[in-house]
Protein backbone atom coordinates (compact mmCIF):
# COMPACT_ATOMS: atom_id res chain seq x y z
CA UNK A 1 0.00 0.00 0.00
CA UNK A 2 2.77 2.45 0.94
CA UNK A 3 4.67 1.63 -2.24
CA UNK A 4 1.55 2.43 -4.29
CA UNK A 5 1.39 5.91 -2.72
CA UNK A 6 5.08 6.45 -3.36
CA UNK A 7 4.68 5.45 -7.01
CA UNK A 8 1.67 7.78 -7.41
CA UNK A 9 3.66 10.61 -5.81
CA UNK A 10 6.48 10.18 -8.32
CA UNK A 11 4.15 9.73 -11.30
CA UNK A 12 2.30 12.95 -10.43
CA UNK A 13 5.55 14.92 -10.33
CA UNK A 14 6.65 13.53 -13.70
CA UNK A 15 3.31 14.50 -15.28
CA UNK A 16 3.53 17.96 -13.76
CA UNK A 17 7.08 18.30 -15.09
CA UNK A 18 5.74 17.60 -18.60
CA UNK A 19 3.47 20.67 -18.26
CA UNK A 20 6.24 23.12 -17.36
CA UNK A 21 6.61 26.23 -19.50
CA UNK A 22 9.29 28.94 -19.20
CA UNK A 23 7.09 31.72 -17.80
CA UNK A 24 5.65 29.45 -15.09
CA UNK A 25 9.11 28.06 -14.35
CA UNK A 26 10.27 31.61 -13.62
CA UNK A 27 7.18 32.51 -11.58
CA UNK A 28 7.08 29.36 -9.44
CA UNK A 29 10.85 29.35 -8.91
CA UNK A 30 10.63 32.93 -7.64
CA UNK A 31 7.49 32.38 -5.54
CA UNK A 32 8.77 29.21 -3.89
CA UNK A 33 12.02 30.93 -2.92
CA UNK A 34 10.05 33.69 -1.19
CA UNK A 35 9.12 30.96 1.26
CA UNK A 36 12.73 30.08 2.12
CA UNK A 37 13.01 30.10 5.92
CA UNK A 38 9.43 31.43 5.91
CA UNK A 39 10.83 34.80 4.89
CA UNK A 40 7.82 36.29 3.11
CA UNK A 41 5.43 35.17 5.86
CA UNK A 42 7.70 36.38 8.65
CA UNK A 43 8.26 39.78 7.03
CA UNK A 44 4.58 40.35 6.28
CA UNK A 45 3.54 39.24 9.78
CA UNK A 46 6.19 41.46 11.35
CA UNK A 47 4.95 44.39 9.23
CA UNK A 48 1.44 43.70 10.50
CA UNK A 49 2.70 44.26 14.05
CA UNK A 50 3.21 47.92 13.17
CA UNK A 51 -0.48 48.58 12.49
CA UNK A 52 -2.96 48.35 15.40
CA UNK A 53 -5.73 46.77 13.27
CA UNK A 54 -3.49 43.92 12.10
CA UNK A 55 -1.24 43.57 15.15
CA UNK A 56 -3.05 40.53 16.60
CA UNK A 57 -3.08 38.73 13.24
CA UNK A 58 0.63 39.36 12.75
CA UNK A 59 1.59 38.28 16.27
CA UNK A 60 -0.45 35.07 16.28
CA UNK A 61 0.70 34.20 12.76
CA UNK A 62 4.31 34.40 14.00
CA UNK A 63 3.38 32.11 16.90
CA UNK A 64 1.68 29.66 14.50
CA UNK A 65 4.79 29.63 12.30
CA UNK A 66 6.99 29.01 15.33
CA UNK A 67 4.84 25.99 16.22
CA UNK A 68 5.07 24.86 12.59
CA UNK A 69 8.85 25.22 12.54
CA UNK A 70 9.16 23.13 15.69
CA UNK A 71 6.82 20.41 14.40
CA UNK A 72 8.18 20.28 10.87
CA UNK A 73 11.84 21.25 10.82
CA UNK A 74 12.87 20.23 14.33
CA UNK A 75 10.87 17.01 14.74
CA UNK A 76 9.14 15.49 11.70
CA UNK A 77 11.74 16.04 8.96
CA UNK A 78 14.41 14.31 11.04
CA UNK A 79 12.08 11.60 12.31
CA UNK A 80 10.78 10.64 8.86
CA UNK A 81 13.95 11.48 6.87
CA UNK A 82 12.29 11.10 3.46
CA UNK A 83 14.60 11.69 0.51
CA UNK A 84 13.92 14.54 -1.92
CA UNK A 85 11.98 13.47 -5.03
CA UNK A 86 14.59 14.28 -7.69
CA UNK A 87 16.96 11.87 -5.93
CA UNK A 88 14.58 8.91 -6.20
CA UNK A 89 12.22 9.61 -9.13
CA UNK A 90 14.00 8.76 -12.34
CA UNK A 91 13.75 11.56 -14.92
CA UNK A 92 12.60 14.26 -12.50
CA UNK A 93 14.51 17.53 -12.52
CA UNK A 94 14.20 20.23 -9.89
CA UNK A 95 14.14 23.91 -10.77
CA UNK A 96 15.55 25.33 -7.52
CA UNK A 97 18.32 24.24 -5.20
CA UNK A 98 17.23 22.67 -1.97
CA UNK A 99 19.96 22.02 0.59
CA UNK A 100 17.91 20.19 3.24
CA UNK A 101 18.01 16.49 2.26
CA UNK A 102 14.72 15.75 4.07
CA UNK A 103 11.48 16.14 2.19
CA UNK A 104 8.62 15.20 4.53
CA UNK A 105 6.69 17.30 5.40
CA UNK A 106 7.03 20.48 3.36
CA UNK A 107 8.23 23.26 5.65
CA UNK A 108 7.41 25.95 3.07
CA UNK A 109 3.82 24.69 2.89
CA UNK A 110 3.56 24.38 6.66
CA UNK A 111 4.72 27.97 7.18
CA UNK A 112 2.37 29.25 4.48
CA UNK A 113 -0.68 27.52 5.92
CA UNK A 114 0.17 28.31 9.55
CA UNK A 115 0.49 31.97 8.65
CA UNK A 116 -2.26 32.36 6.06
CA UNK A 117 -4.89 30.41 8.00
CA UNK A 118 -4.15 32.63 10.99
CA UNK A 119 -4.41 35.77 8.86
CA UNK A 120 -7.67 34.50 7.36
CA UNK A 121 -9.10 33.95 10.84
CA UNK A 122 -8.56 37.63 11.66
CA UNK A 123 -9.57 39.00 8.26
CA UNK A 124 -12.88 40.81 8.19
CA UNK A 125 -13.57 40.59 4.49
CA UNK A 126 -14.25 37.37 2.66
CA UNK A 127 -12.03 38.25 -0.30
CA UNK A 128 -9.08 38.72 2.08
CA UNK A 129 -9.72 35.29 3.59
CA UNK A 130 -9.80 33.76 0.10
CA UNK A 131 -6.61 35.60 -0.88
CA UNK A 132 -4.82 34.35 2.24
CA UNK A 133 -5.74 30.74 1.52
CA UNK A 134 -4.90 31.12 -2.18
CA UNK A 135 -1.40 32.33 -1.26
CA UNK A 136 -0.88 29.25 0.93
CA UNK A 137 -2.20 26.85 -1.72
CA UNK A 138 0.02 28.53 -4.30
CA UNK A 139 3.07 27.99 -2.08
CA UNK A 140 2.25 24.30 -1.70
CA UNK A 141 1.75 23.92 -5.44
CA UNK A 142 5.00 25.77 -6.15
CA UNK A 143 6.88 23.13 -4.16
CA UNK A 144 5.46 20.46 -6.46
CA UNK A 145 5.98 22.46 -9.62
CA UNK A 146 9.67 23.05 -8.96
CA UNK A 147 10.11 19.36 -8.11
CA UNK A 148 11.42 19.57 -4.55
CA UNK A 149 8.54 17.85 -2.74
CA UNK A 150 6.21 14.92 -3.23
CA UNK A 151 2.44 15.59 -3.13
CA UNK A 152 2.19 13.76 0.21
CA UNK A 153 4.89 16.09 1.62
CA UNK A 154 2.78 19.10 0.65
CA UNK A 155 -0.44 17.58 2.00
CA UNK A 156 1.30 16.83 5.30
CA UNK A 157 2.77 20.35 5.39
CA UNK A 158 -0.72 21.76 4.85
CA UNK A 159 -2.15 19.61 7.65
CA UNK A 160 0.63 20.51 10.09
CA UNK A 161 0.34 24.20 9.19
CA UNK A 162 -3.43 24.19 9.75
CA UNK A 163 -2.95 22.34 13.04
CA UNK A 164 -0.40 24.94 14.15
CA UNK A 165 -2.80 27.75 13.21
CA UNK A 166 -5.43 26.08 15.42
CA UNK A 167 -2.87 25.64 18.18
CA UNK A 168 -2.06 29.35 17.91
CA UNK A 169 -5.76 30.15 18.13
CA UNK A 170 -6.08 28.04 21.28
CA UNK A 171 -3.03 29.80 22.76
CA UNK A 172 -4.56 33.17 21.90
CA UNK A 173 -7.83 32.30 23.60
CA UNK A 174 -6.02 31.05 26.70
CA UNK A 175 -3.83 34.16 26.82
CA UNK A 176 -6.85 36.46 26.46
CA UNK A 177 -8.73 34.53 29.17
CA UNK A 178 -5.80 34.93 31.55
CA UNK A 179 -5.42 38.62 30.63
CA UNK A 180 -9.11 39.24 31.37
CA UNK A 181 -8.69 37.43 34.69
CA UNK A 182 -5.81 39.72 35.66
CA UNK A 183 -7.77 42.87 34.87
CA UNK A 184 -10.47 42.05 37.46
Amino acid sequence: MLETFLNLDGAFLLRLQDLRIPILNTFFSFYTQLGNIGLVWILLSAAMLLHPKTRKAGFWALIAMLFGFLCTNVVLKHLVARTRPWLVVEGLTHLVEEHDPNSFPSGHTCAAFACCVTWARFAGRRWVKVLCLALAVLMGFSRLYVGVHFPTDVIAGCAVGCFCALLSWAAQQEAEKRWRGRKR
